[in-house]
């Protein structure tokens, strides 16, 4: 008893500190004026945190999952009629840029297997940005991939792709304005919230726990997106947030994320750090590129267009994206499109990879032997 008494007050303990550093990131982030800084705040502060030796931090899952319902319940009551028809008109190019994508991601993890020894299967599964939990438990499935390069690389170009894209938004580049002007919209207050919320967090509750049970990608994400969207389009419109707790959603996502590096699992840690940034870095460029050609074809801003193709989580892209004041449910068709595509498409390619590796290597060890 005392033991599991002991063991609960540690477990407090972490979580407190973790929660204060956090708050001092988010703090000093919002004080310097920095984009996100609730989200961005958070993550910088506990992955600094956490690399000193002898401190233990945790963020409960549930927390980040809390988090994720709220951002997607706002996401989600900015599906309309007209942004699902935009949304059918954009499929041709959903598939032809995702598919390029793809390829530069086949490309990219052949040149660092090539120059690296990583085997491809492992490269190319550390390459194709997917959802990280969805991918560590196909990569679990696969015999013969390295989970924890798989792991760390995934997790690199999330956070790389988390604290670049919103840098890159409010660069030049894309000269991206502040867009939380009081002039031109009217700010909601929590009391705008009641009664209708208490129905809206039931079916975001419940939308959650169903995506999960059918194992959709980010299910406390996308089960409200897809709940509260399906409800506006039947004439039920749930309340806009306050800022204030859109930032504490936020506040809950980053601190979770900031946790999730753990470079000392690895064997070659500077090798496969500097790997895993050199290929999240190349798909940036590459989505950034692409992004420009998007914008071409159709009228959207440049900032909805890169957000719409950057290789970062849905969620993380939906967060940015409301912050900045982008077309939130395209930014959200296309990653969920990706999500689908690769999903569909991109595990056969992998099996596929792994038995002509594996036929390789037995082609390979009876040549040895012969000789």
């Amino acid at each position: 008893m005392k033991k599991w008494d002991l063991n609960n007050a540690s477990k407090t303990i972490q979580f407190s500190a973790a929660l204060l550093t956090a708050f001092i990131g988010g703090s000093l982030f919002s004080l310097v004026g920095l984009p996100i800084p609730w989200l961005l705040g958070p993550m910088a502060a506990l992955l600094i945190a956490s690399r000193f030796k002898n401190v233990k931090l945790i963020w409960p899952v549930s927390m980040r999952n809390t988090g994720l319902i709220i951002v997607g319940y706002s996401i989600g009551i900015s599906f309309t009629k007209s942004s699902l028809s935009d949304m059918i008109s954009h499929l041709p190019s959903m598939l032809i840029l995702t598919t390029l994508i793809v390829l530069v991601c086949v490309c990219s993890a052949f040149v660092m297997s090539k120059y690296s020894g990583v085997d491809y299967p492992t490269s190319l599964t550390s390459s194709i940005p997917g959802g990280l939990s969805q991918i560590v438990v196909f990569a679990e499935e696969m015999k013969g991939i390295d989970i924890t390069t798989v792991t760390f690389f995934h997790v690199t170009r999330v956070i790389m792709v988390v604290f670049l894209v919103p840098l890159l938004i409010f660069s030049p580049i894309f000269a991206a304005k502040s867009t939380n002007d009081s002039s031109d919209n009217v700010i909601p207050e929590w009391s705008d919230l009641f009664p209708l919320i208490f129905l809206f967090a039931l079916i975001c509750f419940l939308a959650a726990r169903i995506g999960k049970i059918f194992k959709l990608p980010a299910p406390y994400f996308l089960g409200p997106v897809i709940a509260v969207a399906a409800v506006g389009l039947f004439g039920l419109q749930g309340p806009p947030l306050p800022p204030s707790l859109l930032d504490i959603s936020q506040f809950m996502v980053g601190g979770y994320i900031g946790l999730l590096l753990k470079p000392e699992q690895l064997d070659n840690k500077r090798k496969t750090l500097l790997l895993a940034l050199m290929n999240g870095l190349i798909l940036i460029c590459a989505t950034m590129f692409f992004s420009f050609l998007l914008t071409q074809y159709y009228d959207l801003s440049t900032i909805t267009g890169f957000l719409s193709l950057a290789p970062g989580g849905m969620d993380q892209m939906g967060i940015i994206a409301q912050e900045v004041n982008a077309d939130v449910s395209t930014v959200t068709s296309y990653q969920l499109f990706r999500m689908a595509f690769i999903y569909a498409a991109v595990p056969p390619l992998l099996r596929l990879v792994l038995k002509l590796s594996l036929r390789k290597k037995d082609k390979n060890s009876n040549v040895k032997t012969k000789c």
